[in-house]
């Protein structure tokens, strides 16, 4: 067995890619990597450079400082980058320029800092993402307006619309604009960007026109709009629709984005890439068949102008793989395993990059042929090395009652064989539209089997990859396909012989979590289950979610529509509470707020059930700080061993 506590430590110390971006001759390669900090206490981001041939060990960019972020380069080679070092001006990320031979020079500032921005890919011409307060009209009052907040002690926020929370922050008082910057030219204002998702700004080739999403509002909650500013505003909308990852095109005569199709009550979830005509504002449908499939993500375009090809890729089967579409419609997969994502293009379009997981390996640079189908990728040099995994990869197969085939990765601890079958955890996803296909830093398997667990990872109906007929299964019922395709999977797999069926456990993140409160419930076969950030009580749940208007759109007004809450919200079958629980929930979780586990740990201490609670008064839907994910699984490996091996209680040191 591997020594847990070092494999742990390697493993919160490992240097993590996150993206890529390619100078526009190839020939310079930046990526961005976590790392630990100086006092080991935090991750920042910091900017290494890359050999695109391989050849050359990589390095970190000269120039940059730690804190640097979302590298970008400019039409003439050289890269942008958002930064927090010192600088003339408000506090806040400033736009920088940093030639590969030169001083770094400041692009951009803004009073509060700049969230995203985008380069024009052949002229000087940029676009950034910054908030104006509510009578702000330009960067000098909002500045006036925010010292003016500073000095009077106010933080409050008059809300006058929906939602007032996303993505696990705050919303307003300020809302995001977006600025185009052109030479000689003071920044100006191409329009209120509502609560646009970072990254969803886009600016044509020549920099005469940039596109953005402006986020719903409470009076259409199901809707977003793409705007394309330039010599006149046009904007495209589909109710119950959203747009997402606008690019144009290299001739910039199209805008291709991903448009989803919200689930409701009645529609499961659907996803495909769309393209508007920039002149007419036509929308074509650019996978209509495809998109039955595996869902598109974001995608890249040919750097070739006239040339309509494009990458993208999406979960397929438990792999997240990278596909080709050609001019004519035709899609290729060029990958058959791992997870991609990051994709880059060469200049002539030949060659692509991208980073690489899998479930049993730590993200990598890659390089692959833009048209060669099933390949394996060449890696690149990446900074870090984890080195080796303590444990095998395996899958399991199996029909659920409905006839549908289901899968799940199945990790395994060393020396795990009949004669000494290893212990069960069954690790359900979050989402519920997701997969295991990629390398997971929270809940990651490897850690379990080095404590000699072995570690189910079930996809069940709902998840992606799988096809629309895996979103229908699981329409609305959240407690319905989603967790009898578990129990069928746990049960597929209990078959082998190198696995022991009494001593198993089950523990999920989020939706995982909900599952795992949902089995406390309908069953009494795990010795132990942890749920972290998980649903408890489905009705509160989806009144203060930063995602409310989605969820109830699914579960029905709870007035009028009571059957979906009735059938699958576990706290109403409290009184079968039996089975012991590690609850794990962040203070600052506004997806899931963490009233639902203090909810399910008063009901737990009612009924006299063995309960711990760990909190994070600072985390938000997940844990991010290095000290803090390694008190996850200490606590959570530590409650395992207690109920499942029945061995004696340890309590963390630093709790």
């Amino acid at each position: 067995m591997t020594d847990t506590p070092e494999f742990h430590r390697r493993l919160v110390a490992q240097p993590r890619l996150t993206g890529l971006t390619l100078a526009p001759d190839g020939t310079r390669m930046v990526a961005s990597v976590q790392t630990l900090d100086a006092e080991g206490v935090g991750y920042v981001s910091q900017l290494w450079e890359l050999d695109p041939s391989g050849a050359r060990e990589p390095h970190p960019v000269r120039g940059a400082e730690p804190g640097d972020s979302a590298p970008a380069f400019t039409a003439d080679g050289t890269l942008l980058l958002l930064s927090g070092r010192e600088h003339d001006g408000p506090p806040g990320a400033a736009l920088w320029a940093l030639p590969e031979h030169g001083e770094a020079e400041q692009k951009a500032q803004h009073p509060g800092g700049i969230a995203t921005f985008a380069a024009a890919s052949r002229t000087d011409a940029l676009a950034f993402t910054a908030a104006l307060l509510p009578g702000a009209t330009d960067a000098h009052t909002h500045g006036q307006l925010l010292r003016q907040r500073s000095r009077s002690g106010v933080t409050a926020v008059l809300h006058e619309s929906t939602p007032t929370r996303a993505d696990g922050g705050d919303l307003g008082p300020a809302e995001p604009h977006t600025f185009v910057l052109r030479p000689g030219a003071a920044p100006a204002d191409a329009g209120a960007q509502g609560l646009a998702a970072a990254g969803d700004l886009a600016l044509s080739p020549d920099g005469s026109t940039v596109a953005y999403t402006r986020a719903p509002t409470g009076s259409a909650p199901d809707t977003n709009t793409v705007v394309i500013a330039g010599t006149e505003e046009r904007t495209f909308s589909r109710p119950g629709h959203q747009y997402y990852s606008p690019v144009f095109t290299a001739d910039g005569t199209r805008l291709i984005c991903q448009r989803q199709r919200e689930e409701t009550y009645d529609s499961p979830w659907q996803v495909t890439l769309v393209a508007f005509d920039v002149v007419t504002g036509e929308e074509t449908d650019l996978l209509p068949e495809f998109a039955n499939w595996p869902w598109p993500g974001r995608a890249i375009v040919s750097p070739v102008p006239g040339d309509t090809t494009l990458w993208f890729t999406g979960d397929e089967l438990g792999h997240c793989p990278v596909f080709r579409r050609d001019p004519d419609g035709t899609v290729t997969r060029l990958t058959a395993n791992g997870a991609y994502d990051s994709l880059c293009a060469s200049p002539d379009g030949s060659t692509l990059y991208a980073v690489r997981s899998a479930i049993d390996s730590p993200p990598r640079a890659v390089r692959l042929d833009a048209a060669e189908a099933d390949q394996d990728p060449d890696f690149l040099r990446t900074p870090g090395d984890l080195g080796p995994l303590p444990g095998t990869l395996t899958e399991v197969r199996t029909t659920a009652d409905d006839g549908f085939p289901v899968r799940a990765w199945l990790a395994l601890p060393e020396g795990a064989a009949a004669d000494r079958p290893a212990p069960l955890v069954v690790v359900p996803h979050g989402g519920p539209q997701a997969s295991w296909s990629a390398w997971d830093w929270q809940w990651n398997p490897w850690a379990f089997t080095a404590r000699g667990y072995a570690v189910l990872l079930p996809d069940p109906a709902l998840s992606s990859g799988y096809g629309q007929r895996m979103q229908e299964r699981g329409l609305g019922r959240f407690g319905g396909r989603p967790y009898s395709d578990v129990i069928a999977l746990t049960d597929a797999a209990l078959d082998r012989d190198d696995l022991d069926g009494s001593r198993t456990a089950l523990a999920g993140w989020s939706f995982g979590g909900y599952l795992a409160n949902l089995a406390a419930t309908r069953t009494d076969r795990f010795r132990a289950l942890v749920s972290h950030a998980g649903l408890w009580n489905l009705e509160s749940f989806q009144g203060d979610s930063d995602m409310h208007p989605y969820f109830r759109k699914i579960f029905g007004d709870p007035r009028t529509e009571r059957e979906r809450y009735e059938a699958d919200s576990p706290h109403l079958d409290a009184g079968k509470l039996t089975t012991p629980m590690l609850l794990v929930h962040g203070g600052q979780d506004y997806r899931v707020t963490a009233g639902q586990s203090l909810a399910l740990h008063h009901d737990l201490q009612r009924q006299g059930v063995p309960a711990r609670f760990l909190y994070f008064p600072d985390e938000g839907h997940g844990v991010g700080a290095p000290n803090h994910l390694r008190l996850l699984y200490e606590t959570v490996l530590n409650f395992l061993d207690h109920h499942v091996l029945g061995a004696d209680w340890r309590r963390p040191e630093l709790l």
